[in-house]
């Protein structure tokens, strides 16, 4: 069953150490596109979290944020190099603007990355992204299994514009039988309104029927496209990533629908392949959020 590009997953964990959060959304998106927002502190695993992604989607936008803080039991550091280059700016401001005043240890505290988890040991760090892997892997099953589940609704909503097609194909297919016979009724219609007193050859009729049944003749584009819906239908009952697959199948359905369109010889015929044409356009747009 094929799977939408559309879908959300959230999972939370803690432990001893750290509180970790992971939230994953995806969008439709021709190629896998990865916004990734993580501590830099995890900089070293960013292939490693990349991979797990691939892993999970082939295809969409996806905006992934990794996000964690010191667990119930956590250390905490002050960066003392940092408080003490906003302390040496400070005076330098006051001096140079002559200000009076004195730094809030409040507002200092508020500044970015004054106060840090204590994980600077390689070994902390690496208990930490083993956690971070573990939410992650959970949050991206969550966001699989949304996709699953609107993928199982699209499907069924495609189906049912193919049924539509293939409705409107063998209309025209029963109606394409009669256009040798239509064909020669014209032309005789034609030189009677014309009131030519001749006599009709009819050898010559002949040729000129058959050659407009040539013309006008729709045998292979309807062959043809009841093969691509056939084809469709099956790419939407496998498992895998399919919709580039069905972006270029409905080109070939639209080629088909438009050459039936041109050669339609009679009402029925051109006012179902318009319909066929509108509902391939209608299948092209939902078709971009097929994974």
């Amino acid at each position: 069953m094929i799977k939408s590009m559309t879908g959300y997953g959230r999972a939370h964990s803690e432990s001893d150490d750290f509180t970790v959060d992971v939230v994953v959304s995806s969008v439709n998106h021709r190629f896998l596109d990865l916004q990734l927002r993580m501590p830099e502190e995890l900089g070293a695993w960013e292939s490693s979290v990349r991979k797990l992604v691939q892993a999970h989607c082939e295809r969409g936008r996806l905006n992934l944020n990794i996000s964690f803080e010191g667990g119930r039991g956590g250390n905490y550091q002050v960066n003392r190099s940092m408080v003490a280059s906003v302390l040496a700016a400070v005076d330098q401001l006051k001096r140079d603007f002559h200000l009076s005043g004195e730094v809030d240890v409040n507002a200092l505290l508020q500044l970015p990355k004054i106060v840090q988890p204590a994980t600077s040991s390689v070994d902390d760090l690496q208990g930490l992204y083993e956690q971070i892997e573990r939410t992650l892997k959970e949050a991206l099953e969550g966001l699989v299994n949304m996709r699953v589940v609107e993928g199982r609704e699209l499907g069924q909503e495609l189906n049912k514009r193919l049924d539509f097609i293939a409705d409107g194909l063998r209309e025209i297919e029963s109606e394409s039988g009669a256009l040798v016979e239509n064909a020669r009724l014209r032309l005789h219609r034609r030189l009677e309104e014309m009131k030519l007193n001749v006599q009709i050859d009819e050898n010559r009729l002949g040729q000129e029927i058959a050659l407009m049944a040539q013309r006008s003749d729709i045998t292979e584009e309807i062959t043809r496209l009841k093969s691509h819906i056939e084809q469709f239908r099956g790419l939407l009952e496998g498992g895998k990533p399919v919709g580039k697959k069905l972006d270029f199948l409905l080109q070939e359905m639209n080629r088909e629908a438009n050459t039936i369109l041109s050669k339609a010889q009679g009402l029925l015929i051109s006012r179902s392949a318009v319909q066929i044409r509108s509902e391939i356009e209608k299948l092209r747009e939902q078709v971009q959020n097929v994974e």
